[in-house]
């Protein structure tokens, strides 16, 4: 967290690991290393690919990357000012 508006970048890992935790790992409370890889493995298939995110309107990772029209998290947008430019330094 070295750098203004890092420490929102944390909010989207949390958010993933939040929904792995309560859609996959708690539900299906794996019995073994291997049979946990290949339930992330398979959840994260479903994840991208299957899942609507509402932060997507609603579409799929995949969907918004395919068609180029997501974007992203804009978190420095927070950051800047209109009348005096980005008060943070480029990355």
């Amino acid at each position: 967290m070295d750098g203004r508006g890092r420490a929102l970048d944390n909010i989207f890992v949390e958010r993933l690991w939040r929904s792995v935790k309560y859609e996959e790992v708690y539900l299906k409370g794996h019995g073994s290393l291997p049979e946990l890889l290949l339930g992330l493995t398979q959840y994260f298939g479903f994840y991208n690919t299957e899942r609507p995110h509402q932060a997507l309107g609603y579409e799929t990772p995949d969907q918004v990357y395919r068609t180029a029209q997501g974007g992203g998290a804009c978190i420095i947008d927070q950051f800047v000012h209109s009348e005096t430019g980005p008060s943070v330094s480029a990355i």
